[in-house]
């Protein structure tokens, strides 16, 4: 077969980076890339994982790549898959290789007895929209994201009571 979609190992974190940049670029965020593969190797493989990651080779290449963490439902009671990013390279799309990878998040979360599975897309990238409506995937228009992150998640920690 073409397609192979395998966990990634510690040797594919600088592949991961650059698949990173790549979707970065894609997405107008370039400046806001900034890991290093070193850092994905401690987040993915050191002490404390803080994610997961699989990978898509199409006829040995590095193809794509899902980044992904578990998240968890008060409601539901059960953790949650959150797909934190999803990318295909430019040579290897329409292939099948992103319906591979949200599939195979899929059967992850029902393998591991999740809630649910969820994740973000940017309101302008009409093709990937399209492509989660096609699988089955529906907006949830009542939410918003919040998010802070530099400066302002520094602030908002500084307002925190002293832990005792």
């Amino acid at each position: 077969m073409s397609l192979v979609i395998r966990p990634a190992a510690p040797e594919d974190c600088p592949t991961i980076v650059s698949h990173i940049r790549e979707l970065a670029v894609f997405e107008k965020l370039e400046h806001e890339a900034v890991g290093t593969a070193e850092q994905f190797h401690r987040h993915l493989f050191g002490d404390r994982p803080a994610c997961e990651a699989i990978m898509a080779e199409w006829k040995g290449e590095p193809a794509g790549f899902a980044l992904f963490f578990t998240n968890f439902s008060t409601f539901l009671a059960k953790p949650g898959l959150y797909l934190e990013d999803l990318y295909v390279r430019e040579p290897f799309r329409r292939q099948g290789i992103g319906k591979a990878l949200i599939t195979t998040l899929a059967r992850i979360a029902i393998d591991r007895d999740y809630g649910r599975f969820e994740w973000s897309v940017l309101d302008w990238n009409s093709p990937a929209i399209a492509f989660y409506r096609s699988l089955g995937a529906v907006a949830m228009d009542e939410w918003t994201v919040q998010r802070v992150s530099g400066p302002a998640l520094q602030t908002m920690a500084a307002m925190a009571p002293e832990s005792n």
